[in-house]
């Protein structure tokens, strides 16, 4: 046996390797393309599904006519799901135009009212929100079934009355909770508005949960109807607290904390308009 060589061949075999199977799954990829793009009736759910896969096979080699070709493929799949989701969104707003509504905005993103309604047509589904939070799960491009989980989501959330002194009350004494709990305060007496929203929940519970703690005797509160009581708030955001009127401020998030769920939440003005915000704080002015 010849050692040296056959060292040499074992590496050549292992440098082309990768290049093989790149080459492999690029053809691949390449012949399930063009068998939907032979379609007579271009399928863009079927494409998009697909489109992930040439990406992939087009990343690990760098060819142009390959690169080219994805893009093209990838230019096409989007113009086909965007002509799906306008013929779903003309059949959303004549559905809600019948009731008397008017449904505002373009794919993928169309406005009932102060809720939003964010479409994927590549996975079929569609979600609607209030403001950045989440009402529901992606639900099946089924007209019946978003009209039915938009009245619900209006219900719960828009339609949703609160005792505002009595929910300033408590956000102070949330406030103050953590205060509590700081050896120091901190700059201002801000405390984080995420943490303000998890201590008025673990206030909210009762003594049978204090008692035996589980998740069949926890009180929820569901952040979406946090952010709607808060928004609901600004109108009186006072409460009257060792002898003086105490003021709510909110502090305006920076970017880095915008960017992330724990540490600000996002308060609507309207369904697609808004503003992040930090912390919050208590002022006697």
């Amino acid at each position: 046996m010849n050692s040296v060589l056959l060292s040499q061949l074992q590496t050549a075999q292992a440098a082309l390797e990768p290049q093989y199977h790149a080459l492999h799954s690029a053809v691949a990829a390449l012949k399930r393309a063009t068998a939907l793009a032979s379609e007579e009736t271009l399928d863009a759910i079927a494409m998009h599904k697909h489109l992930g896969k040439l990406q992939e096979a087009a990343a690990a080699l760098d060819d142009p006519a390959l690169t080219g070709a994805t893009a093209a493929f990838a230019e096409q799949t989007q113009e086909g799901l965007n002509s799906l989701a306008f013929e779903f969104a003309r059949d959303l707003k004549q559905v809600f135009q019948r009731r008397g509504q008017e449904v505002q905005g373009r794919p993928p993103t169309l406005v009932v009212d102060s809720l939003a309604l964010q479409i994927d047509m590549g996975a079929r589904k569609a979600q609607w929100f209030y403001g950045r939070e989440a009402l529901t799960k992606p639900l099946p491009l089924s007209l019946d079934a978003l009209v039915k989980a938009y009245d619900q989501q209006q219900k719960a959330v828009i339609q949703r009355t609160i005792d505002t002194p009595a929910f300033v009350a408590e956000i102070y004494r949330a406030w103050q909770d953590q205060l509590t709990k700081r050896q120091k305060a901190p700059a201002g007496k801000r405390i984080n508005i995420v943490e303000i929203y998890s201590q008025v929940t673990l206030n909210r519970q009762s003594a049978r949960f204090w008692n035996s703690p589980a998740r069949s005797t926890f009180k929820d509160y569901e952040r979406a109807h946090f952010v709607r009581d808060l928004v609901l708030a600004q109108a009186a955001p006072t409460v009257e607290a060792e002898g003086k009127i105490q003021y709510l401020r909110l502090g305006v998030a920076t970017k880095s904390q915008a960017d992330n769920l724990m540490r600000s939440i996002w308060l609507p003005q309207s369904a697609l308009d808004g503003e992040y915000y930090s912390d919050l704080t208590f002022a006697t002015e």
